[in-house]
């Protein structure tokens, strides 16, 4: 599965250092399962990608119980505060979404 990331999150997970994307549990990632292979592919242009394989799948109601679950460097940057990635997550998926669909977070090992 394809996963298209900004910039800077491509970076982070390409350093190593976020080994869980978080996403929507939708009908798409409700697809998932450990050992499939992710591409993380980078923004604007999807030129530059990164394998992946699932090591797990961890699955909540909200993106609060998900900032409370991971060390947030695990998830997204270290110096970032539960308040201000739920805000940022709010940009990407409605109350409404999280609330019908829940929210998987998907740990991954780069290839």
């Amino acid at each position: 599965m394809e996963f298209h990331l900004d910039s800077d999150i491509f970076d982070i997970i390409s350093s190593k250092d976020k080994d869980v994307e978080i996403r929507l549990n939708d009908e798409k990632r409700r697809r998932l399962h450990v050992g499939d292979t992710l591409v993380f592919l980078k923004r604007p242009d999807d030129k530059e990608s990164i394998k992946a394989t699932i090591t797990n799948l961890v699955y909540f109601n909200s993106f609060l119980e998900v900032a409370d679950y991971y060390e947030m460097k695990r998830i997204y940057l270290d110096n970032t505060s539960s308040e201000d990635y739920i805000n940022l997550m709010k940009r990407f998926y409605s109350d409404e979404e999280v609330e019908k669909y829940g929210v998987v977070a998907i740990e991954f090992k780069l290839i």
